[in-house]
């Protein structure tokens, strides 16, 4: 079960995300059973799109789905195709049995991006209890970041700078 928030209904997906004055562009995926139940409100999704905002990013989209590989998997698939930009996924990086974001984003990236995900390890000690993953997916970066809303904003804020640059890449700017 998927609940999606398309935050710009105007905005079409397939506009390149960096270069000439172009915006960057960002997707928000919380992955949470007890948000989409109800039990809980989503403050980390939440966080983690005004981090995107204060960096510059426009956030189009802040779906919420429940855990799982298959959940995560079909999502992520979703929210690539035809984007160019940064989707970032916030819970189900940690070692409880439902925690299974890295799996489902495992199914859909093409390329590992492992200095991503290792930055964002670094940014403090609990840091290194997140089996989160960076990869590529056509022209989008997906980044997973942990459910903690102090985690996923620490966790992006630690490649923020990089990203740009990064998505600049993908999109086949020359920069070197």
């Amino acid at each position: 079960m998927a609940q999606r928030e398309n935050l710009d209904e105007s905005s079409d997906d397939s506009r390149p995300s960096v270069g000439d004055g172009d915006s960057l562009l960002a997707k928000v995926l919380t992955v949470s059973d007890g948000v989409v139940a109800g039990e809980r409100q989503d403050r980390s999704g939440e966080a983690l799109a005004s981090a995107l905002i204060s960096h510059s990013f426009e956030v189009l989209e802040h779906r919420v789905v429940v855990d799982g590989v298959d959940s995560v998997a079909d999502s992520l698939t979703e929210m690539s195709n035809g984007f160019a930009g940064l989707i970032v996924t916030t819970g189900g990086t940690g070692f409880t049995e439902r925690d299974l974001t890295p799996e489902g984003t495992l199914q859909v990236i093409e390329r590992n991006a492992p200095g991503i995900a290792e930055a964002m390890r670094l940014t403090n000690p609990l840091g290194r209890l997140s089996r989160g993953v960076a990869g590529i997916v056509g022209k989008s970066i997906i980044l997973n970041t942990p459910g903690s809303t102090a985690g996923c904003v620490e966790c992006f804020e630690a490649v923020a700078d990089v990203i740009p640059h990064a998505l600049r890449l993908l999109h086949g700017e020359r920069l070197h």
